[in-house]
This record gives structure tokens, sequence and C-alpha cells, in this order.
């Protein structure tokens, strides 16, 4: 019986571990899109679970058509990033519409750096989410 509630113990810690380090990341959301007059203009919102104020967060973003095909490579600069805050940031792709974005795809993050901080490999700590009609991956 001890051993049981050892190891139910240990299981409980295990996704109590998990589910703190979910929380102490950093959520990325496409979360709606919008035609505009010369382009689509995106709607993220960065959800800044990480207890640390960023001064740098770049991403750059490939932006695949509806077949699949890479149509543009995309650099948003989405600093700052406060601590504990969602942040909403828009970003317009030129000369594209909307209906035409089949999936955005995180190529790169070519900052992330916490204020007064040293530049910091943030894809463990990201989720990626999206409302809109394309997804967000990674």
């Amino acid at each position: 019986m001890k051993n049981i509630l050892k190891t139910a113990a240990i299981v409980t810690l295990g996704f109590a571990s998990m589910a703190q380090a979910q929380e102490a990341g950093l959520t990325v959301e496409l979360n709606k899109f919008e035609e505009v007059e010369g382009g689509c203009q995106t709607f993220f919102l960065f959800e800044n679970a990480t207890g640390q104020n960023f001064e740098g967060f770049e991403m750059s973003l490939a932006i695949l058509s509806t077949d699949g095909v890479i149509d543009r490579l995309l650099t948003i600069d989405a600093a700052p990033l406060p601590a504990n805050r969602t942040t909403l940031k828009l970003f317009e792709i030129p000369d594209t519409q909307c209906s035409s974005i089949g999936e955005i795809l995180l190529h790169d993050i070519g900052s992330c750096k916490p204020q007064n901080g040293e530049e910091l490999d943030c894809f463990g700590i990201l989720t990626l989410n999206s409302r809109a009609a394309a997804p967000l991956v990674k």
C-alpha cells in the first residue's frame, strides 16, 4: 500500500511540474485574419507567462498557400512582451489575400531576449495556437 501511495505521489508531482512548465511558457496565437487594402492583416496574441519581460522577440514565418507552396517569408518583431500579460500585435502580409493562406509555419526565432538578459532558445517554452482559418505550426 505504501508503494502505491508513493507512486501516486510521484505521478502527481510529475503532472504538477509539467503543468507549471506549460504555465510558465510563451503562447503565440494567430487569432484572426482581416482583408485590408494591399494585403492581409493578421492579429496575433502573445501570452507571456514566463515571469520575464522580453525586450526582443522576433519570428521568421513561412507563409504557405492553400496548396502547400511557400509563398513568402515574413519576419515580425513582437517585442516588447511584458511579463504575465497577453499582448495583441497586428502584422500585415502585403500583396496577399487572407483566403489564399493555407498555413503559417514558424520557421525561426531570430530573437528571444529577456530584459537585461542573454538571448534564449525559446522553442522549448513556445506553444502555438490558431483560431484563424489557417493553422500556425512549428
